[in-house]
C-alpha cells in the first residue's frame, strides 16, 4: 500500500534538494599567473579558462611555486625582496617570507621545505626555512644567479648564473657547491627529469639546452634549434618542462614565440608550436594534459593541449605575465 506524503515530510525533502544546490561546485584546478609590470596576479579557473580573480601583489612578480600539497602559493616579490605566500583556496596572503635582495627565481625542496632563492644583487642563493622564516645558509655563487632546480631526491640543488654562464650544483645536506658546469651564454633556467638522470639547463643568450647526466656532472648534448624564418638571435630559451614519464620536454624559446617540444630520449626536437610574444615560462596542470605558457609581451597565456602537441587557446592576463603555476 502507497503511504501518503505528509506536509512536513514534503518540505523536509524540499529542503534538502536546496541544500543540495546551495553546496558550492568542487573547484577545480587553477593557473596563478605573475605579472611583472602590473605587480598582480591573475588566477585563472583550468575549468573554463577564464581569469576568476586578479590579485594585487608586491612589486615586480616573477617566480612562482607551489607547496607539494598545493595549498600554498609561493611568489617572488623582486623589487620589494620578499617572498609573498598565499592560501590557494581563498586566494589571501597568509605571510611573507626573508628572501635576500631581488629574488627572481626559486624552488622548493621536494618536503615542502626549506625555500632556496636566488638573489641576482649580491650573487647568492638564500635558504629559509618556510615554517619559521629563519635563514638557514647564504651560499655564494656566480654572477647574477637565476635558475633553480633541485633533485627529485633533494640531495642536488642547481643555480644558474647568467654572467658565470655556469650551472653550480650544490649538495643540499651541507650547502656547498659540489660541481660547477660551463654551458653557454646567460642560463636561465635549470629542471631535472622526474627519475632524476637528467638535468635540463637553458641558455638564453647561447640559443641552446645543455642536457647534463647527474652521475658524472658532464654535457652529454646541446640541443640547438632552428625555425624557418626565424633569425638565430631571437631564439632563446628560457623555461623547460618534461613530463612524468619521461615522453616529452617542453622549452620556452622568448622572441621567437614558441614552444618547442622535445623527445627526452633521442634528445632531438620534434617540433615548435606557434604562442605568443616573448615565450617566458611554462606550467603543467597537475594531470599533465594542459601546459600553460606566459607570453611577456603580448599579455597573454597559451593553453597547449600535451596530447595533440597543439595550442587550443590564448587568454588575456595582466601585464607581461612571468611565472606560472598550476594546482588541484
Amino acid at each position: 500500500m502507497k503511504r501518503p506524503v505528509t506536509l512536513a515530510a514534503g518540505l523536509a525533502a524540499l529542503a534538502g534538494l536546496l541544500m543540495i544546490d546551495a553546496l558550492p561546485a568542487q573547484a577545480g584546478p587553477r593557473a596563478f599567473i605573475s605579472n611583472e609590470r602590473d605587480h598582480t596576479m591573475s588566477v585563472l579557473d583550468m575549468d573554463s579558462l577564464k581569469v576568476i580573480k586578479t590579485i594585487k601583489t608586491g612589486r615586480r612578480p616573477r617566480g612562482i611555486t607551489a607547496s607539494p600539497d598545493g595549498k600554498l602559493i609561493y611568489l617572488c616579490a623582486s623589487d620589494d625582496s620578499r617572498i609573498e605566500v598565499y592560501d590557494s583556496q581563498t586566494m589571501e596572503l597568509v605571510k611573507t617570507l626573508r628572501s635576500g635582495p631581488d629574488p627572481e627565481l626559486f624552488v622548493l625542496h621536494p618536503s615542502g621545505n626549506p625555500l632556496y632563492i636566488a638573489n641576482e644583487d649580491d650573487n647568492m642563493v638564500t635558504v629559509v626555512n618556510v615554517n619559521n622564516n629563519e635563514l638557514v645558509a647564504e651560499i655564494p655563487v656566480g654572477v647574477e644567479p637565476e635558475g633553480m632546480g633541485v633533485s627529485p631526491d633533494g640531495k642536488y640543488l642547481v643555480n644558474t648564473s647568467e654572467t658565470t654562464n655556469m650551472a653550480h650544483v650544490i649538495d643540499t645536506s651541507n650547502n656547498e657547491i659540489i660541481e660547477n658546469i660551463l654551458v653557454d651564454s646567460r642560463p636561465r633556467f635549470a629542471q631535472f627529469s622526474h627519475d632524476g638522470k637528467q638535468l635540463w639547463v637553458s641558455s638564453e643568450v647561447g640559443g641552446t639546452v645543455a642536457v647534463v647526466d647527474p652521475a658524472t656532472w658532464k654535457i652529454v648534448k646541446k640541443i640547438s634549434f632552428k625555425i624557418p624564418g626565424v633569425a638565430d638571435e631571437a631564439i632563446q630559451p628560457v623555461g623547460i618542462r618534461l613530463t612524468k614519464d619521461g615522453s616529452k620536454a617542453f622549452v620556452a624559446l622568448g622572441p621567437a614565440n614558441r614552444v618547442a617540444v622535445i623527445d627526452p630520449k633521442t634528445l632531438e626536437v620534434e617540433k615548435y608550436l606557434l604562442v605568443g610574444q616573448r615565450v617566458w615560462q611554462l606550467g603543467f596542470t597537475p594531470d599533465e594534459k594542459v601546459l600553460v605558457s606566459t607570453n611577456g609581451n603580448s599579455n597573454d597565456v597559451s593553453i597547449i593541449d600535451v596530447a595533440s602537441e597543439k595550442v587550443t587557446k590564448s587568454i588575456t592576463v595582466g601585464r607581461a605575465p612571468w611565472g606560472v603555476v598550476i594546482v588541484p
